[in-house]
């Protein structure tokens, strides 16, 4: 690359410059537990918020989950008919491997326990799982169509997604691991005549792919509406999905920006 000159500096903040190499902050290092299960939970009602402004809620529908540090078959949720965007810190219950509220007042979707017991069970590296009913995302699981290579951020989850044919309503721990299974090793599942389903081993990373998923399920059916799509090929996408693993906490960058804005706006989340 041929680099430019500029004329001489004449003025004080011209000869102050100085090459620099500034970095994102990264994901914070914990010392203890309860510092830790704190900022999962503030991160857990900062995501079911971002998920109400989108609109992703859909009556007694949707939970995100976030696995406590200490007690790690324990999961932290929002609980049964609170509405995603008047989710507050102090509104998570924590449920047992059994299904019961261990804190909290309020009652678990029984939903939500069999479908997040047993992907937290059968993936430990799991720390998050993100489920609802949000409008583009359960049209394209009625189709059992997955997500299509069709732009960069698309890319992330491409070769990282299963479609998992419907069962009912997941009420019953039998469903629960049927979906887990399915899920296997990937990162979305397309759940048939449901909804998506992501995870990650933060809260931001099962957030933001969720949001990610559900964008461009979006960008696939308008584009498919309004001709033949030109996917990015096998290749360049592989190359793009591990651009972006190779980043480590990818999530944790991706969810930033939503992150800032509604504690931003809405700070009460917090408490």
């Amino acid at each position: 690359m041929t680099l430019i000159a500029d004329p001489p500096a004449r003025s004080d903040f011209a000869r102050s410059l100085s090459v620099r190499t500034p970095r994102l902050p990264g994901p914070p290092q914990f010392t203890s537990a309860a510092d830790e299960r704190l900022h999962r939970k503030q991160r857990l009602a900062a995501a079911l918020r971002i998920f109400g402004r989108y609109g992703y809620d859909e009556g007694l529908a949707g939970h995100i989950t976030a696995r406590d540090p200490e007690l790690t078959y324990h999961f932290w949720v929002n609980p049964l008919g609170r509405a995603f965007s008047r989710i507050s810190v102090s509104d998570l219950i924590l449920v047992d491997p059994a299904g019961r509220v261990v804190y909290g007042e309020a009652p678990v979707n029984q939903a939500a326990f069999a479908i997040h017991s047993a992907v937290h069970a059968a993936r430990p590296d799991v720390v998050s799982a993100a489920h609802s009913h949000s409008i583009h995302g359960k049209a394209l699981a009625a189709l059992r169509e997955p997500l299509e290579p069709l732009s960069q951020d698309a890319c992330l989850l491409y070769e990282r997604q299963a479609v998992v044919e419907f069962g009912g309503v997941a009420l019953d721990a039998e469903e629960g691991r049927r979906i887990a299974a399915g899920l296997g090793s990937n990162r979305l599942a397309l759940l048939a005549n449901h909804g998506f389903l992501t995870v990650g081993g933060s809260v931001e990373e099962a957030a933001a792919l969720f949001v990610i998923a559900e964008r461009n399920a979006q960008v696939q059916l308008l584009a498919k509406a309004a001709g033949d799509v030109k996917p990015i090929s096998h290749e360049v996408a592989t190359y793009t999905r591990n651009q972006g693993e190779s980043a480590g906490d990818f999530g944790w960058y991706l969810f930033a920006g939503l992150w800032e804005q509604i504690v931003h706006e809405q700070p009460d989340l917090l408490w």
